[in-house]
């Protein structure tokens, strides 16, 4: 059987490329070895934010008398029932992904997908049976796994990735994670907010270290806060698993340091996907562990493309559908814009939430640009007092010279929502003076983006 286009992998990247390209009348069909949607459906994006909204829940009934409300009796989680929520809604969505594929007479071949050769690609199924399908083109969107350090072999079982994170039979009463990127502070955040003792291990000398600093100190606080231990600049060299707990040696600025504790998480990044695609036999090349394409996702091969976490990029599921659609629309003959990266929001859905998007404030400068900065601290927003959650900022760059905005950085209840208004305008070239004038409504958390805007000029009301 022929095909316009064949997609291998259905994540984020593949699912929408492929629904996209049926938009555009090709006939597509998606190879997926394990679950439809891929990894941050099914084990990523979507079971974290549940696992989350739980967390948030119970830190509420926590507190009833915050909000006047009298409750009677103990209040404590079930770690047991959290899970089956969380998996019961990546169910759900995996299953709307199946019924978007049938809408949009989307073929689902289920198996391992590899490059052939000469526009061909093999399928092998669960018992080892091979089928070859032809196709005018072919987008390579296989996503990514856990990494794996050399001194922190996962075992699945007390040295685990974010599949078991999200998937352990009962709660542990510790746990060392190592590495305080999004994954990694998202399960922090989720497991002492449940009661785990966690210790948060990173690298480098702060936590989400790719984040504005103001916003990485402010975070290390709010975990100090929840109890967490934080290690920064240390890293964990080892591991020994002694009966039921593992013996963590952690090398630190002062010295070596041995932590026992239930469970060992390692939240270091992820590994794209390339094993035993065919890419040797297809003539595709790599570079650093990624595939080379162009600006339209095209590889140096005729027909074959690239997307999502398996090139360089920001490793986020926006990212991979945004690729996606552009590098279908290319194949139609459309006229797409490239992607630009440095208008890409990051969120990290901790307890208080980051967003992001653009130069940091030490980015701006060390790139040469003369800038002013507004900061608006929630503990001056109405909307942020009358839902008792007044943690965080909202904190916007301009350049100097003409006003434009640069960047935004943003921790605090609901940022994660708020972003997408930093992005449109930085899209759109919008200066400081149209977004301090763009009315905003009251109240609400995002009239802090107006009033940040604002303070970089002198002209702050509430502050």
């Amino acid at each position: 059987m022929e095909y316009d286009l064949i997609v291998i992998g259905s994540g984020p990247g593949g699912y929408v490329a492929s629904i996209r390209a049926s938009q555009l009348k090709m006939k597509v069909a998606v190879i997926e070895k394990a679950d439809i949607g891929g990894v941050c459906l099914n084990w990523g994006c979507i079971p974290t934010k549940a696992l989350l909204k739980s967390a948030q829940v119970y830190e509420y009934l926590k507190h009833p008398a915050d909000y006047g409300i009298t409750a009677e009796g103990s209040v404590k989680p079930d770690f047991g029932a959290i899970i089956a929520r969380s998996r019961a809604v990546a169910e759900g969505m995996s299953k709307g992904v199946q019924y978007l594929f049938r809408k949009n007479k989307i073929d689902q071949l289920t198996g391992k997908g590899r490059l052939a050769g000469n526009g061909m690609v093999e399928v092998v199924d669960a018992a080892g049976e091979k089928k070859q399908y032809s196709a005018k083109n072919i987008i390579l969107a296989t996503g990514a796994r856990s990494k794996e350090l050399p001194g922190l072999k996962q075992d699945g079982r007390k040295i685990i990735g974010y599949r078991e994170a999200m998937s352990l039979e009962k709660q542990p009463e510790s746990m060392v994670i190592v590495g305080s990127g999004a994954i990694g502070s998202e399960f922090a955040c989720f497991y002492q907010t449940l009661g785990t003792s966690v210790t948060l291990v990173e690298f480098l000398p702060r936590i989400v270290p790719n984040e504005d600093e103001e916003v990485s100190k402010y975070l290390e606080r709010s975990f100090k806060k929840m109890g967490m231990k934080i290690m920064t600049g240390s890293s964990v060299e080892s591991a020994e698993i002694a009966g039921e707990k593992c013996l963590a040696r952690i090398r630190t600025p002062k010295g070596e340091e041995t932590v026992e504790t239930d469970i060992i998480f390692s939240a270091v990044g992820v590994t794209p996907n390339l094993e035993d695609l065919g890419l040797e036999t297809a003539g595709v090349g790599t570079d650093r562990g990624k595939v080379i394409v162009d600006e339209y996702y095209r590889t140096p091969v005729p027909g074959i493309f690239a997307i999502g976490d398996i090139v360089h990029g920001p490793a986020l599921a926006h990212v991979a559908s945004a690729e996606g659609i552009i590098c279908v629309e290319k194949i139609a003959g459309l006229n797409p814009e490239p992607l630009d990266y440095r208008n890409i929001p990051a969120c990290t859905y901790t307890s208080p939430e980051i967003a992001s998007c653009g130069y940091t404030e030490a980015a701006a400068k060390e790139a040469g640009f003369d800038i002013k900065v507004g900061k608006f601290p929630f503990t001056a927003s109405g909307k942020a007092s009358a839902a008792g959650q007044k943690e965080g900022f909202v904190k916007l760059v301009f350049d100097a010279a003409y006003g434009e905005l640069l960047g935004a950085h943003m921790i605090g209840a609901n940022v994660t929502e708020m972003i997408s208004e930093i992005v449109v305008a930085r899209k759109l070239e919008t200066t400081a003076h149209e977004l301090m004038k763009s009315v905003h409504p009251h109240p609400t958390m995002s009239e802090a983006i107006a009033e940040a805007a604002a303070a970089a000029y002198d002209e702050v009301i509430h502050l």
